[in-house]
Order: C-alpha cells, then sequence, then structure tokens
C-alpha cells in the first residue's frame, strides 16, 4: 500500500484575508516559515521516498523545509528526498476572483453555489477553473505517481487547501458537494494509504498543537467577512495564534504520537499510541 502525506503549504501574508490563487510571488512569511520548519522537524525520520509540490512558491518553500529535514535511520539527510513539480496539485484556478479579498468575494451571487453546490462552480474568467476539473486532475496526479513510486513508497504532496479537501474527499467516497464541511489548516498534515481495494484516511488536519485550533477567536480578528457556516475559499488561515505551535518530545501535547506513518525499519506507527490508541491491519474493517 502507498502512503501518502498531505501538507498544506504554510502561512503567507495573504492567507485568509485574499484568495491568492496563482498570483506569483506569494511566498511564506514568518509564521510560515515556524509552521515549515515545526512540521519538518515531526517528519524528519519519515523515509520518503519524494516530496511532489505544487509548483506555486509558498509550496515550494514548504516542501524544501520538509526535504532538508529529511533522514533515513535517523542519520543526517546526506540524500534527501527528490522534489518533483506537478501543477495539477496546483491551487485551484480561481480565474476573476483571484487576489480578491475574501469579504467581498463572500457577497457574490457564486460564494453560495460554491458553499452548497460546489459541483456546479466554475469560477469566472477565461482562467477560471470548475472545482470538479481540480478535484479531477489531484485525482489523476496521486493515482500516476502512486504507480509510478510504487506501492510500497511512502511520499509527501505539498498542495493547498480545496486540492487537499478534495482529495480527503475522494478518500471517504464522498461528494464533492460534501468537501467544504472539510477542514485543512496551513502546514497540517493528512495521511491517507491507497490500497488495492480502497484508500484509507489515517490522519486528517493535524497541526501538532495545543487546543488553539479549538478556541473561538474574536470576530473581530477574524477578518474575513463571511457568514459563520461558510467555508473560506482557499482554506482560511487556521487557528493563526497557533502558528509554528509544535510538538513536544515528537509528540502532539494530548500525549499521542504526532507521526502516522512507518518508521524506517517498516514498523506500522499509524493511530494514536496514547490515549484511545489502537492499530489494526490496513484491510481490517471490523468494528
Amino acid at each position: 500500500m502507498t502512503t501518502v502525506l498531505f501538507v498544506r503549504h504554510g502561512l503567507t501574508a495573504l492567507t485568509g484575508p485574499v484568495l491568492a490563487g496563482w498570483t506569483p510571488g506569494v511566498v511564506l512569511d514568518d509564521r510560515g516559515r515556524a509552521q515549515a520548519r515545526a512540521l519538518a522537524a515531526r517528519l524528519a525520520q519519515v523515509p520518503l521516498h519524494a516530496i511532489v509540490t505544487s509548483p506555486l512558491e509558498r509550496c515550494r518553500q514548504t516542501a524544501e523545509a520538509i526535504a532538508a529535514a529529511s533522514t533515513l535511520d535517523g542519520s543526517p539527510p546526506i540524500h534527501p528526498p527528490p522534489i518533483h513539480e506537478d501543477e495539477r496539485v496546483g491551487e485551484c484556478r480561481y480565474g476573476d476572483w483571484t487576489g480578491k479579498q475574501i469579504k467581498k468575494l463572500a457577497r457574490e451571487p457564486l460564494w453560495r453555489v460554491v458553499q452548497a453546490h460546489p459541483s456546479a462552480a466554475r469560477f469566472p474568467g477565461p482562467d477560471g477553473e470548475s472545482i470538479l476539473d481540480m478535484q479531477h486532475r489531484a485525482i489523476a496526479a496521486v493515482r500516476d505517481w502512486n504507480a509510478r513510486l510504487g506501492q510500497d513508497a511512502t511520499y509527501a504532496i505539498c498542495s493547498h487547501g480545496d486540492v487537499i479537501k478534495s482529495l480527503i474527499a475522494d478518500s471517504l467516497g464522498m461528494h464533492i458537494d460534501q468537501f467544504q464541511r472539510i477542514q485543512v489548516d496551513p502546514c497540517s498534515l493528512t495521511v491517507i494509504r491507497y490500497t488495492p481495494l480502497r484508500p484509507f484516511l489515517v490522519r486528517m488536519n493535524d497541526t501538532g498543537g495545543g487546543a488553539e485550533g479549538l478556541v473561538r477567536l474574536p470576530k473581530a480578528s477574524q477578518g474575513t467577512g463571511h457568514g459563520a457556516s461558510d467555508a473560506v475559499v482557499g482554506g482560511g488561515a487556521g487557528a493563526v495564534s497557533g502558528a509554528g505551535a509544535g510538538t513536544e518530545g515528537g509528540h502532539d501535547r494530548n500525549g499521542s504520537q504526532a507521526v502516522p506513518v512507518r518508521d524506517s525499519a517498516g514498523r506500522d506507527m499509524d493511530g494514536a499510541v496514547g490515549p484511545g490508541g489502537g492499530r489494526r491491519r490496513a484491510a481490517d474493517t471490523r468494528g
């Protein structure tokens, strides 16, 4: 079975208030670089066969941080995993919405379609893409890389919020019209194992922090202007106050192991090894 670590890029100055899309030159800010370093440290002993990344700078920087910290058998990264760019895991092409403030876009008639019926949504302008097309190209990319790297591979894909949400929906057999129920925060880790029969969602939106994401932010600090029931197009900024919040001794703060993948000896490390833990074989659907 192929294990894929989906990583959303870290924070940028535009993440949250502005829909950056394919705007060139959008790079990680200090918070995003701290997030990337923290995630790279968590994944340092995971033997990655490759890192596939969106060509956009914010993803490339996140991928490079992970590659620089990657080790095999706990040794220094003499041969870091190769990084491959693939436009198919690039950001959704938001067309005329690109570069605009979320609070203004939330007043557009198309916003309600994107929220309630995304399978019917196509972003305006000659460069606009449909959400279905975005999902289809991303799924095709994952399948191609799974076949190319092999069933025993563990590799990472650095991508974007809406793209990763659509891949999670696919792994769960969920219609794309329900994908706005999924949240993928900046520099979060999602792990999916692909078997010949079905995918298994092992971990989702794991930021490795404490309770920051559970605390409701004051309305004035949210600043996006969308309704409480709406998903932020592009993925939003997540719990910004927790940016860079890392792990303690390789574990998250509730005592569970932070990295849900195999170690260098091939031992299964999925699921929590702390409170409420437990393991099962990949194809075991009992209980």
